[in-house]
């Protein structure tokens, strides 16, 4: 029987929830929603399927000391730092050579690290179900997320003919990926009932995916030779990577094998689930008070409706007659904008990161 693994992506550049989020310290290393760092909570909800033993951590060089704080429980050797960011194609290549060290056909869930999932169970059924369904089949395996909005921002998966059916859920093959629409064309998404979010989460085998890198990308497969080579000697990563990285594309893994294959599906997902992509997703998973605010830390509103204020170091943060705004407090930074333009602050972010001495806010 092949063994089940684990490799979490924490990467990132942490734009999206700067001031409080930095390059070293991004959404994963924060606890956003929860009392835990993100990836803390990602590490807690795998346990039950994937032990430490067999959960992998691929983050940056930049974020490798704060990711080790993190992820005390696992084993130190699992905890990998890419030389520089090349996309989601080289992690999970890597993640097959990893992989495939420890046990040739062994099966691996390749997860985001800072999503919030707020039923576990059903998280794990359907996570069982999928690692079912890639041990028994040649197949690479995507969990899609039913729609509730016509989202523009993520990326769909047209669901195709019904597959087959493990641990009792119901796969369907993977008629076509898609970029992320225009709202018209997210509203005909979400109306047909036919189209899944796709969330970034993959389950396959060694075998397969290393089978669809040669076939579809093989430069990627065998760009990760030097890493393979020194994985089986037992000896240190480290150069091998500097030396992949240096010359290796950047790409996703949907466009660099996903979009190319024909042995994909789709497990519709049963979870609820939410990637909280900005400041204001936040305020759905926290606590509110009467007027419908968002709180953290010493924080106060008077004559205020529907704002998100979190401060940090003690400082408070007071707001009056304001509505629907974003206000965050750090030792080093405030940012204070309306709700509607929560997803510009990743561009505000890009722009300090250029400024003179931008680097102290970054």
């Amino acid at each position: 029987m092949p063994q089940h693994f684990a490799v979490i992506i924490a990467g990132g550049k942490g734009e999206r929830f700067w001031p409080q989020s930095r390059e070293r310290r991004p959404k994963h290393l924060l606890p956003i929603v929860g009392d835990k760092p993100m990836l803390a909570q990602t590490l807690d909800r795998i346990r039950p399927v994937v032990p430490p033993k067999n959960t992998f951590v691929i983050t940056s060089a930049a974020q490798e000391k704060a990711v080790r704080q993190v992820c005390g429980q696992l084993p130190r050797a699992n905890i990998v730092a890419e030389p520089v960011g090349r996309d989601t194609a080289p992690a999970v290549a890597l993640a097959a050579a990893l992989v495939g060290a420890r046990d040739p056909r062994g099966v691996f869930a390749v997860l985001p690290s800072d999503h919030v999932i707020p039923d576990a169970k059903v998280y794990l059924r359907d996570l069982r179900a999928a690692f079912a369904a890639a041990e028994a089949e040649p197949v690479l395996v995507t969990i899609g997320i039913k729609p509730t909005i016509p989202e523009t921002g993520y990326g769909y998966i047209q669901l195709g003919k019904d597959w087959k059916k493990f641990g009792g859920a119901k796969f369907s093959r993977v008629k076509q990926f898609k970029e992320k629409p225009p709202l018209k064309t997210a509203r005909r998404y979400v109306a047909s009932g036919d189209y899944a979010w796709n969330a970034g989460m993959f389950v396959w085998s060694v075998p397969v995916v290393e089978t669809a890198f040669e076939k579809h990308a093989p430069d990627y497969f065998s760009a990760m030779k030097p890493v393979r080579d020194a994985l089986a000697k037992r000896k240190p990563i480290g150069a091998a990577l500097k030396k992949v990285y240096s010359k290796i594309e950047k790409l996703s893994v949907d466009y660099a094998l996903l979009e190319k294959a024909d042995n994909v599906v789709v497990l519709p997902a049963s979870f609820s689930w939410d990637d909280v992509g900005s400041w204001s997703a936040v305020q759905a998973h926290c606590k509110l008070d009467a007027d419908g605010n968002a709180l953290r830390g010493p924080a106060l509103v008077e004559q205020g409706r529907g704002n998100i204020v979190f401060s940090e170091s003690g400082h408070l943060t007071a707001l009056l007659g304001a509505d629907d705004m974003i206000v965050v407090h750090t030792k080093d930074a405030t940012l204070i904008a309306p709700k509607s333009k929560a997803q510009e602050v990743k561009k505000l972010a890009a722009r300090i990161g250029k400024m003179k001495n931008g680097q102290m806010w970054l």
